[in-house]
């Protein structure tokens, strides 16, 4: 039996004998390729010799003979019209010089003069010449500088003239490179005709794309992948790098020549991920999120108020914090806002110009520590912090399109990524200087030429086509991001998946139990400026996350007496000393109306929130009750009712925030306009 290997890009012949099998078989079945340029070159000797027993020395036998030589000639070279322009050539001038030599014998006799010398010589020459192009042809070093087929498909997409050169054939793919004619057209010409080139090969669009040289204006390969090798999804195979750091590569899907698809989240820094509904975006942050929360340096912060974390339940114990309502979303960016200046000023202090893995563990290194005498300080780390936020299209509608556009330009030397997941991002949602801060991009199917508002111009040019997939092939995605080859930009790709109904939840409780212990936890440094803005929304983010309350110890009588007491006290006047003399107040100065003929309640509500934004403005962005004492007579309402409307507001995280702090409240971002 006969193998065929391939060894360093060479066919390598190796034989294993089997039954009957014996060196003689072997060696026959090795030249039997090379054995027809020997056997044609016979038969033309055997076609000359008797040819010339019927017709030699006759005038009219030379001229029929000639004749057909040339025509025989001619329709060599005709039919090689869709071959390439060396085989062509080669096939005439074997041709011509077989029927020239077979008209010589049949006239003079085939050893007459130099014909038998002519013949042994110039046979011998043409079949090792065939020979010898049959051993190129098998190792790939044949090249095609462009047939008559390749120009008349090109020159139908428009590329005309265009050399195609050293065709490299791989399993299920194809590069073909290509040099432009100079001066007529450049490599932006090759990508319009990309859409013409799919027609011609029959292929989808996706299937074709082009990578340019970098330093030509007309150089470039065509890649082509004629077999989608993606359509069978391949399943989470599980963590990349259990136990290790978030700066190493997390591996979230395959790309379509069966390589591993690489996310390098510390050199991506912050993420665009798009796509429509059914095409797969959510799978692919499921895969990320279970690579991420595998690694021993991350926290990770997820806020999903559109759908209240309902693709996210399972993983909702890992997360340092979960914000599902819209208060509690709007209070995570201020807390990102405010967690970055924080934390860039410890990593200053301890001598890093941006984070790295070493700074998550405890600082024993004294070329990293905060004290002035040069002493390893032995502060706790700072773990790598990723805030996540799904369908951002509802904060970006209630907050404002630049929501993120600080976080995104301030947080790359303080250890932050940005996720930004929506399923059309526009410029009438996402500002330009946001998407501008969002330097990669996961794009899953699309509509229409939406993809143009995510990927680059260049990876469009280049082929990349997510219109193409729409919501018919969910998984496929584009990934650009820095440490990811240019040349896979425009190469599909399929995140993982993570199985039915139940597997994903399987994989999910894995994730979180056997990682738990590895987790780092969030710390003091982020905490405090967390706290500081969100108050009790972050101090109480795990209960709300989770939906469960701490049980409450069974209050004791003096507790359920001043209990009773307080509920009937103003909760500005809790603080309020009850023994301490009141002030006398001016016998001239008249209290105003309660409503009963002023303003009504709506006009008093819509007052009371102009004048929360007024103040709130132009103080350190929060405002409590008491602040409003001055302008209750223009509200035309009491401090009691004034205390319980920023109370439902809050509630309802219109305008403020609770802060934590007994009656003050935190100033929201303004409200787009609608």
């Amino acid at each position: 039996m006969v193998k065929k290997q391939q060894q360093d890009g060479l066919p390598v012949v190796t034989t294993s004998v089997s039954g009957g099998g014996t060196f003689k078989a072997w060696a026959w079945n090795a030249a039997r390729p090379f054995v027809p340029p020997w056997i044609v070159t016979g038969l033309v000797g055997v076609a000359g010799a008797g040819a010339n027993v019927g017709w030699e020395g006759s005038p009219w036998a030379g001229v029929g003979l000639t004749l057909g030589s040339v025509a025989l000639t001619a329709a060599t070279w005709t039919a090689g019209a869709k071959t390439g322009r060396q085989r062509r050539l080669h096939s005439a001038i074997t041709v011509a010089s077989a029927s020239a030599w077979t008209t010589a014998a049949a006239i003079s006799g085939p050893t007459t003069g130099p014909l038998l010398d002519l013949y042994l010589m110039g046979g011998a020459i043409l079949a090792l010449s065939w020979n010898i192009r049959r051993v190129m042809v098998a190792n790939g070093a044949v090249e095609t500088t462009g047939s008559d087929a390749d120009k008349g498909l090109l020159e139908k997409v428009g590329l005309a003239r265009t050399l195609l050169k050293g065709v490299k054939v791989e399993p299920n793919k194809v590069v073909v490179p290509y040099e432009l004619p100079a001066g007529e057209l450049t490599n932006d010409d090759v990508a319009r005709a990309m859409p013409r080139l799919a027609s011609a090969l029959d292929v989808p669009p996706t299937a074709i794309r082009v990578q340019h040289d970098p330093d030509s204006a007309r150089r470039g390969q065509f890649v082509i992948v004629p077999e989608d090798m993606l359509k069978t999804p391949t399943i989470w195979p599980g963590p990349q790098a259990p136990g290790g750091s978030i700066a190493e590569a997390l591996r979230i899907g395959v790309y379509d020549d069966g390589s591993d698809l690489l996310v390098h989240l510390l050199a991506a820094i912050h993420i665009l991920v798009m796509g429509m509904t059914g095409s797969g975006k959510t799978e692919g942050a499921l895969d990320l999120l279970l690579e991420v929360l595998t690694r021993r340096d991350v926290v990770v912060w997820l806020a999903d108020a559109a759908k209240s974390g309902q693709d996210f339940q399972p993983l909702l114990p890992a997360l340092d914090w979960a914000a599902l309502d819209t208060p509690s979303a709007a209070a995570m960016v201020a807390a990102v806002q405010a967690v970055i200046p924080a934390r860039t000023a410890w990593l200053r202090d301890h001598s890093y110009r941006a984070w790295e893995p070493a700074a998550a563990e405890r600082q024993t290194n004294p070329a990293h520590s905060c004290r002035p005498d040069g002493r390893a300080c032995g502060c706790d780390g700072i773990a790598y912090l990723l805030a996540w936020f799904e369908e951002a299209a509802k904060l970006l509608r209630e907050l404002g399109d630049d929501v993120f556009t600080g976080i995104a330009q301030e947080a790359r030397s303080a250890g932050v990524s940005l996720v930004v997941s929506m399923q059309r991002a526009s410029g009438y949602q996402l500002s330009t200087d946001t998407r501008a801060s969002l330097p990669s991009v996961m794009c899953f199917g699309v509509r229409g030429d939406d993809a143009g508002f995510a990927l680059p111009e260049e990876v469009l040019d280049a082929g990349a086509n997510p219109a193409a997939w729409a919501n018919r092939k969910k998984g496929y995605v584009y990934v650009v991001a820095d440490e990811i080859e240019e040349d896979l930009h425009s190469t599909p790709a399929r995140t993982f998946w993570t199985g039915p109904s139940g597997e994903y939840e399987r994989m999910a409780a894995y994730v979180v139990k056997q990682f738990m212990g590895v987790r780092a936890e969030l710390d003091e440094v982020t905490a405090g400026a967390a706290e500081q803005v969100a108050g009790q929304l972050f101090t109480d983010r795990h209960t709300r996350a989770l939906g469960r309350q701490a049980p409450a110890p069974e209050p004791t009588d003096a507790q359920e007496s001043a209990r009773a007491v307080a509920a009937l006290v103003d909760e500005e006047d809790l603080a309020v000393d009850a023994t301490a003399d009141l002030d006398l107040a001016d016998e001239n100065v008249a209290l105003p109306p309660l409503g009963d003929d002023g303003i009504s309640t709506e006009q008093a509500r819509e007052l009371l929130e102009e004048l929360i934004g007024m103040v709130g403005s132009v103080g350190p962005g929060t405002v409590a009750v008491k602040d409003l004492g001055p302008y209750l007579e223009q509200i035309d309402r009491d401090r009691s009712w004034v205390s319980k409307e920023m109370k439902k507001l809050g509630e309802e995280g219109r305008l403020i925030a609770p802060t934590g702090k007994q009656g003050e409240y935190r100033l929201l971002p303004v409200l787009a306009a609608a």
